[in-house]
Formats: structure tokens, C-alpha cells, sequence
């Protein structure tokens, strides 16, 4: 018996929606359990190895990953974060990519140095969705998730670039610095450029199709169009998209779009959901080429991993500790909206959220076999080999074990600020609800009966987003209003869901039409939501 790709890929969809619910019941994180199903299937003879182009792979699944993460922050956010995130993003994956070249080219015998540098700059960067995918989801405080959102959607870009350049120096036989560093300015200047014009472009066009399903297929298109164009005009990729991303947050938001804000919300996560899966799914299955790479010389290669996975975490601790310190002194010193980890406990959460992932074997996959020379590009079948054994430690030990380290330490989100937030957003809210009441009242003649109750409904708004904002005699008052007007929509929810079932009733019918079945059918679905 044997399994064609498609149903491999069924297998990995379905793995994905499973994958959720028991990673919940057990209290481990989703992507790790598909990487589990991914290893378990590569481990059966009768799965066929998959058949994507390494090429492809990021491509394909970096666009609408990054930025269904994106879709979660803000510019404000990040810009807050700047000089936390470039310190990992950025200075931590070139430190990284050093310490690594400088092991692997000393223990791995006849490793050049431009193949070790490739070799560090493929394992240094943690992998983005893991980091949002397997932290975002143990409640841990928000500007932790923050930093770790930061560091993962932005150190792909460094890391890819510091990968081309080794690559081009080990097929080509020269290497310039100068032309190193040119390289890395213009690919980031290109890639701001190509993300702001379609951010722009996009949200205009948006605008012009007015259609709630229109602009969500348009928004699934975007993050592709701006990857694939950056790249053709040797740009980041994956800056591209974190800048359309970003523009599109912070300017292509409709407060009054109330039908494709939330659609497009339970659309992203279903997409975040599905190929989330399918990339650890598709990590655990390249095992095989680890497997292939290894016969014969288990011992020598597993040591030469091992060595690189502790030059990896050990590092990234080293790193954090000093970086740590740094920023408190600085943000001490300075009244900044810096999120930063206030004690060494989080430190060490963050120091164990640096997993590797998609990105990294992407790139091991897609490095070339042979030079420009035609000799065979030197230690790739080793680079491969250590690589995997990186992402493999990495993901399956830390990633297994970060929830319980969590648990341990007490790291916890501060649920007490969230809370006050939320108060401020309500008073907010209630205050501009009856400001424009009072702006109406101005040129409209409101009858003193309608009035009252249009301001009991503006200081109901806040009141329903933070109870905490009536008084005792007011939330006694509220919490009666809310029980009728339960008991009232209850009513309404029963009296529409059999005006549902007799319309879809008469889909079956001789002669009905079914678009206009479904026409008023969507207005009552529409009407539910109110």
C-alpha cells in the first residue's frame, strides 16, 4: 500500500484541526504534535517522501503566516519594542551565526567556512510561527509574547540574507564584505518599498471592492503578490510582507465594517490554523533526509548535532542575560512604553521559547548541489544532518517542555492590568458613545423619553465591556435590564432560527430558487448577529 501526496496532504490538514482540541486536553502545544504526526508518518514505509520543490516551501508557507501573526500586533507595538526585538532579531541571529560557523567549521573536518557560516545562519534564527504558535497560547504576560512575536516575524529577514550571502560565496569561491553589507541595505530598502506601495495599493483597491468576501480573498493574495515581487527584485521576501502586513493593520481598518472585520478574523484563523499544521507536519516528514544522510555514521553525526544544539541555547542565554540587563537600565532611565521581562524567571521563559522550525528547513533544503565550479557544494549532506537535529532538539525538547517550565516558574500574564485596560476602554467607549448622543441632540429634537433612554444605552455600552463602571444600585439596576434583555433575545434567537429552518425548508422545494433562498437566508444570519 502506498500514499499519494495529496492524501499526505489531506492527512496533514486534517492533522492540524485534530491537532488543536488534544494539544489543549494535554496541555502541549499544537505545532509540536503535528511535528510528532509529521516524524511518525516519515517513519512508515509505505509514506512516499514529500514532493515540494525546497524552493517553494517558504514561498508557499511563509506569506500568509506572517502575516496572520502580524494581524495580532501593531505598528505602535513594534516601534515600542524596537530596541528589544533588533536586539535579538537582529544582533542575536548574527552572533548566533558566528559562534555556530566557528564550532562547526572546527569540528566538522573539511567544512569551509563560508558552508559553516550557511550552516549558522539557517539554525540561528528561531522560527516565527513557533515562537507565536507554541508561547502566544500559555498565558504568558503580554510583553513577553510581544518581544517573542517581534523577534520571530523579524529575524528571518537577517537570517535569510546572511544565508544568500554564504551560499553565493561557497558556489561562487569569492566573498566580498563590502558587497555583503550593500547587499543586506538594499534588500531591506527594496523590500520597505515593494511592502508600503501594495499596503497602499491594496488598501485602495479594497476600498473600491467594497464586497466583505471580495477584500478577505483580496487579503489572502496580498501577503503572496508582496513576497514574490520583493523577491524578483532581490528584496526580503518576508520584509515585504511584515511591511504590507503593518501598513494594512494601521490603515486598511473600517470601524464601521462590522461584517468583514469578522469574517476576515475567523477566516485568518482558520488559515493560521491549517498551514500552521501542515508546516510542522511537513518539518517532522523531511526527517527522512536526516535519516538517508546518517547511515553509517550515526555516532559521528549525532555529535557533531549535539554540539551545535548546545552552541545554540547556550548562546541564546548567554545573550539575554547582558541584553536583559541592558534594556532595564536603559528603560529605567528613560519613560518609554518598552515592554521588557521584569525578572529573571521570564528571562529564562524567553531563553527557552527559541525554537527552530519551517524557516530552517527551508533553507537546509534549498542549499544547492553543486557549485558554479560543478564540484559538489561542500558538506552538504553534514549541514542537513546537523540542521535537522537542531530543529528536531529545539522544537521537540523545548517546545514539549515549555509549558511545564511556565507552570514552574510562575510566569503568568498580568491579568490585573488587562483588567484595568479593558475599564479604560470602556469609559472610552461609553464617553464617545454619549458625546455624539449630545452632538445628534444638537440638530435633532429628541423627545425627553427617547433622550433618556439613548444615554441609558450609551452608559449601557461601557457597562457591558466593564461592569465594574456602574455603581452598586446601577449594576443592580444593569444586572436586571440584562436579564430581560437575555430572556429577550433568547426569544428573538428562537423566534429566527425557525424563520432559518423554514427558509432553508424551502430550498428543497420544486421551483425555488436557491440564490434567493440564500439571499434571505444571509439576511437572517445578519440579522442574528445584532
Amino acid at each position: 500500500m502506498t500514499v499519494d501526496q495529496l492524501t499526505l496532504l489531506f492527512a496533514l490538514l486534517l492533522g492540524a484541526v485534530v491537532s488543536v482540541p488534544v494539544g489543549e486536553r494535554l496541555g502541549l502545544p499544537a505545532p509540536v504534535l503535528m511535528t510528532v504526526l509529521g516524524i511518525g508518518l516519515a517513519l512508515l514505509e509505505f509514506v512516499p517522501n514529500v514532493d515540494i520543490p525546497p524552493d517553494l516551501i517558504l514561498p508557499l508557507l511563509l506569506p500568509p503566516l506572517l502575516h496572520a501573526a502580524v494581524r495580532r500586533t501593531s505598528w505602535r507595538q513594534f516601534a515600542a519594542n524596537v530596541r528589544p526585538i533588533l536586539l535579538l532579531a537582529v544582533a542575536l541571529v548574527f552572533v548566533t551565526m558566528l559562534c555556530v560557523a566557528a564550532v562547526a567549521h572546527a569540528i566538522v573536518p573539511g567544512l569551509p567556512l563560508a558552508a559553516a557560516v550557511a550552516l549558522g545562519a539557517l539554525v540561528a534564527p528561531p522560527d516565527p510561527v513557533a515562537a507565536t504558535a507554541v508561547a502566544g497560547k500559555l498565558g504568558l504576560p503580554r510583553r513577553l509574547v510581544s518581544i517573542l512575536e517581534g523577534e520571530g516575524l523579524f529575524n528571518d529577514v537577517t537570517a535569510i540574507v546572511l544565508y544568500n550571502v554564504a551560499i553565493a560565496a561557497v558556489v561562487s569561491g569569492t566573498f566580498s564584505p563590502w558587497e555583503a553589507g550593500l547587499d543586506l541595505v538594499l534588500s531591506a530598502v527594496v523590500a520597505v518599498a515593494v511592502g508600503l506601495a501594495l499596503g497602499w495599493g491594496a488598501n485602495k483597491l479594497m476600498d473600491l471592492l467594497g464586497d466583505a468576501t471580495l477584500q478577505i480573498g483580496l487579503s489572502l493574495l496580498v501577503p503572496y503578490a508582496s513576497y514574490v515581487l520583493a523577491e524578483e527584485l532581490h528584496g526580503s521576501g518576508v520584509l515585504a510582507v511584515l511591511t504590507t502586513a503593518l501598513f494594512l493593520v494601521e490603515y486598511a481598518t473600517d470601524a464601521d465594517d462590522v461584517m468583514t472585520r469578522l469574517a476576515g478574523h475567523t477566516f485568518w484563523d482558520i488559515v493560521d490554523t491549517l498551514v500552521t499544521g501542515v508546516a510542522f507536519g511537513l518539518v517532522g516528514l523531511e526527517l527522512h533526509n536526516a535519516i538517508r544522510t546518517a547511515s553509517g555514521r550515526w555516532a559521528e553525526l549525532l555529535g557533531w548535532a549535539a554540539a551545535i544544539v548546545g552552541v545554540v541555547v547556550v548562546v541564546r542565554l548567554l545573550w539575554l542575560l547582558p541584553a536583559t540587563w541592558l534594556t532595564k537600565r536603559l528603560h529605567a532611565a528613560r519613560d518609554t512604553d518598552e515592554e521588557i521581562p521584569v525578572s529573571w524567571r521570564e528571562t529564562v521563559v524567553m531563553w527557552w521559547s527559541g525554537m527552530r522550525g519551517v524557516a530552517s528547513v527551508a533553507l537546509a533544503l534549498a542549499i544547492p548541489l553543486e557549485t558554479d565550479a560543478g564540484d559538489a557544494f561542500p558538506g552538504r549532506s553534514e549541514i542537513v544532518f546537523i540542521a535537522f537535529g537542531v530543529i528536531m532538539a529545539t522544537l521537540l525538547v523545548q517546545g514539549l517542555s515549555l509549558p511545564w517550565l511556565v507552570g514552574r516558574l510562575g510566569v503568568r500574564a498580568d491579568t490585573g492590568r488587562e483588567k484595568r485596560f479593558e475599564h479604560d476602554l470602556a469609559v472610552r467607549a461609553a464617553k464617545a458613545a454619549k458625546r455624539r448622543l449630545r452632538e445628534i441632540e444638537e440638530v435633532e429634537e429628541l423627545p425627553e423619553e427617547l433622550s433618556e433612554q439613548m444615554l441609558r444605552s450609551a452608559f449601557d455600552i461601557g457597562v457591558r465591556i466593564s461592569p465594574d463602571l456602574a455603581e452598586d444600585e446601577r449594576r443592580e439596576a444593569h444586572r436586571q435590564r440584562a436579564r430581560r434583555l437575555k430572556r429577550v433575545r433568547r426569544i428573538q434567537r428562537e423566534m429566527l432560527s425557525a424563520a432559518r429552518h423554514e427558509v432553508l425548508a424551502a430550498r428543497s422545494e420544486a421551483g425555488a430558487d436557491p440564490e434567493v433562498v440564500d439571499r434571505v437566508l444571509r439576511h437572517l444570519d445578519v440579522r442574528s448577529l445584532r
